[in-house]
Formats: C-alpha cells, sequence, structure tokens
C-alpha cells in the first residue's frame, strides 16, 4: 500500500506506458482503502481535444488505471497482486472533462472469485459528475 501523506509519486513509476501517458505520477491520493480509490488527477495538455476538453478516446485509459488500482487494494502486498486484466468496460459520459484538475474515484462493485466489478466515477471539483464507467476485471486468483 502506499502511504496517503507521502509526496512522492503515488501510482506508477516512470517507466509504464499508461502511467506515463496520464502522467498519473503527479496525481494525488485523497483516499484508499479496501475497494475504493479517490485521486485528485490533472489533465495533459496532449490529452486535449480541439475544444481543450479530454479527448474522449482517452477516457478509458483514466478508467482502466482507475479500476486495476481499485483491485489492487484487495490485496494485502503488491507480490500478491500479480496481475489483472480487462475483460468489458463501458463509459457513459454526462458532460466533458475540463482541466486543469478533477477527481477520480474507484469502487469496488463486487469482489468475485475469478473477476470483480469497479465502478469508476470523473468528478470536477465542484463535485459535479462528468463521467461514470463500469468496468469487469479478472484477477489474479
Amino acid at each position: 500500500m502506499i502511504d496517503v501523506n507521502d509526496d512522492r509519486p503515488i501510482f506508477l513509476k516512470p517507466g509504464h506506458n499508461a502511467g506515463d501517458l496520464l502522467e498519473s505520477r503527479e496525481w494525488k491520493i485523497l483516499r484508499e482503502e479496501r475497494g475504493l480509490v479517490e485521486v485528485e488527477a490533472h489533465l495533459p495538455n496532449h490529452l486535449l481535444n480541439p475544444r481543450d476538453q479530454l479527448f474522449g478516446g482517452f477516457t478509458g485509459t483514466y478508467v482502466d488505471m482507475i479500476s486495476i488500482w481499485t483491485v489492487r487494494t484487495l490485496f494485502d502486498s503488491q507480490q500478491q497482486f500479480k496481475w489483472s486484466a480487462t475483460v468489458n468496460m463501458r463509459i457513459d459520459y454526462f458532460a466533458p472533462v475540463l482541466g486543469p484538475r478533477f477527481k477520480l474515484r474507484g469502487e469496488l462493485i463486487k469482489d468475485g472469485r475469478s473477476t470483480c466489478l469497479v465502478a469508476t466515477h470523473f468528478e470536477d471539483l465542484d463535485g459535479n459528475k462528468l463521467v461514470y464507467a463500469i468496468t469487469t476485471l479478472r484477477k489474479s486468483v
């Protein structure tokens, strides 16, 4: 587990393609517990569409990262968490994701024997709902 009071990079060290694309090393953990993750993320300029909003094609990358992280909280140590694979994802868009910062929350809905169902919420800093996603992940057992 990562100490939520630590100022070091919080999710992935540089070198992970998706993490580097989203600049996840700059995310701030707001809350992390079994089956729940909340972070404040930023919107890098290279992910913007011509209207200066998150390009919809990159939304799934955020969802995938938060979903995997949420599943990772179910394990007592990083050594127990071997892998997780996304097998299904549905994304509903309510409003554009604008920068510079926004919140992401991953919530475990169902922890099955070999799969997990995770909800991912995108909100602006005022608490307005922007995106909602449901992801099914196969977990290491």
